[in-house]
């Protein structure tokens, strides 16, 4: 089979899974570009949502504290009582949004006891609206696939409705932000922004103020004595420990949501990973064979990549699958994808035959669980990070992989099983599986170093030496 690819789906997948599930005030024009378009068209151009960007915005205080934006003239006799409101709140209130998106935008501000916040405030009428433009979305769906049978994405209905009533209750994004931050947290590199629970509701959320450079900005990070490689790495830990080991997964890593700030105290790099309106929650059943796929995909065990492949629901397009999966030609997947990184003409013959494979892929995309769905568009938010960093497949993102994969092969195997002999044999097989790791990183490292080529340089000046 030819190669495909997801960096060849980024204009496919990306877009559809990320705007359509990321859905908010779609009317049928957006959904067209959405599903079509190279380039993002922000849903807030239109209507209200257009009317409340175009003109100075600003908060209305009521007994739940801020309960939406209001879109009021900037300069008018009502935006200047609405200011003198949010004063008996807030220090200063910056009115220019940090940053705005299709369900809400973002504001600087500081409260009377000092302390810096954010306060993410959700778009006038989107709760109201969010029904109807799934329902517009659902009907121009219905009148493409009558004249397009092949059209297979009406499963971008269903995750729109199952998905936006939990991203409309910020509420919910504070709980999962707490979720994660315990979940991770002995990983000292990752920051999330506390939640202010007595100054939130579910249309407002006040956060601690967080700021850095986005994870992509490779200037930023040389200004600022950043390694890229230790973000790529700690990056892919994070996303790892995420999915394969917890099953609970950020599914909305774009750079805007990723930032990186040097620690001025210790000099670590930090991760701060912000907005967590979208998870994505893993079975355990399903967890395990992405897991196995992975392990096969990483040795390059082709009878496995199959098998598990089918059991995730590719069937007979198990090869599409896996090159979906990795970004990298069948060729590639076959020898092994940590043996080279991605070359361009690789990269170039991935994108040239994604759209012959169209047909293909929308039929995968429908057949594989729903939870399948934001892992891929996960995995192309990382890809393209990776990419921007120039450390896409470097051997040490498959080698953390392999680690969680074999930590959570082996502790699910250990619930599965009352024998004391049997758990102490998962857990020998599962040290001397990690410890081989650790060797192979050892040597990589040793052999990339010039303590590694001077070892190597005296082993063979001794070598000819005594003979």
């Amino acid at each position: 089979m030819a190669a495909v690819g997801l960096s060849g789906l980024s204009q496919g997948l990306s877009v559809m899974a990320r705007r359509a599930l990321k859905l908010a005030s779609l009317a049928a024009a957006t959904t067209g570009v959405y599903l079509y378009g190279n380039e993002f068209l922000d849903p807030n151009d239109f209507g209200v949502v257009r009317v409340g960007r175009a003109i100075a915005t600003t908060a209305v205080i009521t007994y739940d504290y801020l309960t939406s934006l209001r879109s009021v003239p900037y300069g008018s006799e009502e935006y200047d009582v609405l200011k003198s409101q949010i004063k008996e709140l807030f220090a200063s209130f910056e009115d220019t949004p940090l940053g705005a998106a299709s369900l809400a935008q973002v504001h600087k501000a500081v409260l009377q006891d000092g302390r810096t916040v954010a306060v993410k405030v959700q778009h006038p009428k989107v709760q109201a609206q969010s029904s109807k433009d799934i329902l517009l979305m659902e009907v121009l769906l219905l009148v493409v696939k009558q004249i397009f049978p092949d059209f297979e994405f009406m499963w971008l209905v269903e995750e729109a409705k199952k998905n936006l009533p939990l991203e409309l209750d910020f509420l919910n994004e504070g709980r999962n932000a707490e979720k994660v931050a315990h979940m991770l947290k002995d990983f000292d590199f990752l920051k999330v922004p506390r939640i202010y629970w007595e100054l939130s509701t579910r249309r407002v959320l006040l956060m601690e103020f967080m700021e850095g450079g986005q994870v992509n900005d490779r200037a930023y990070m040389k200004r600022n004595g950043i390694d890229v490689n230790e973000i790529s790495r700690n990056l892919g830990k994070l996303y790892s420990e995420m999915i394969f080991v917890n099953g609970f997964v950020h599914c909305d890593p774009h750079p805007g949501n990723v930032l990186v700030k040097k620690c001025p105290a210790s000099g670590k790099a930090h991760i701060i990973l912000l907005d967590h309106g979208l998870y994505q929650v893993l079975s355990e059943s399903f967890r395990m064979d992405y897991c196995r796929l992975w392990q096969a995909l990483i040795k390059a065990d082709m009878k496995r990549v199959q098998k598990y492949s089918r059991r995730l629901g590719a069937g007979d397009l198990y090869p599409l699958f896996a090159c979906m999966l990795t970004a990298r030609s069948w060729e590639s997947v076959n020898r092994g994808i940590d043996r080279s990184p991605v070359s361009a003409s690789e990269d170039v013959e991935i994108r040239s035959n994604a759209a012959a494979y169209l047909p293909q892929i929308t039929q995968l995309l429908n057949n594989v669980p729903r939870q399948m769905l934001l892992l891929l568009k996960t995995n192309d938010l990382l890809r393209g990070i990776e990419s921007a960093l120039h450390t896409r497949a470097s051997a040490s993102s498959f080698l953390n992989m392999s680690r969680c994969c074999i930590r959570a092969v082996s502790t699910y195997q250990r619930s599965k099983n009352r024998s004391l002999y049997r758990r102490a044999q998962i857990s020998l097989t599962e040290a001397l599986s990690l410890w081989q790791i650790n060797l192979y990183e050892l040597f990589l490292w040793l052999k990339g170093s010039r303590l590694g080529n001077w070892v190597v340089a005296l082993l063979s000046w001794m070598h000819h030496s005594t003979h």
